[in-house]
């Protein structure tokens, strides 16, 4: 299952990124803020799938 949340966790950081861009590209600072968060809970998300896998080996 750890192959599966890394990839949700990816496509979550990059739907983030994409929102960030929007939100760059519209002026829209509220939309930007959103997205950043969205890749920040991606990142923390990856982060404790690294640890998991750390202590699986």
């Amino acid at each position: 299952m750890g192959m599966a949340d890394k990839a949700k966790n990816t496509a979550e950081g990059l739907a983030g990124k994409a929102k960030e861009a929007m939100g760059d590209a519209t002026d829209d600072e509220q939309t930007k803020a959103e997205g950043k968060n969205d890749q920040s809970k991606a990142d923390l998300k990856q982060a404790g799938e690294n640890v998991k896998d750390a202590f699986n080996k």
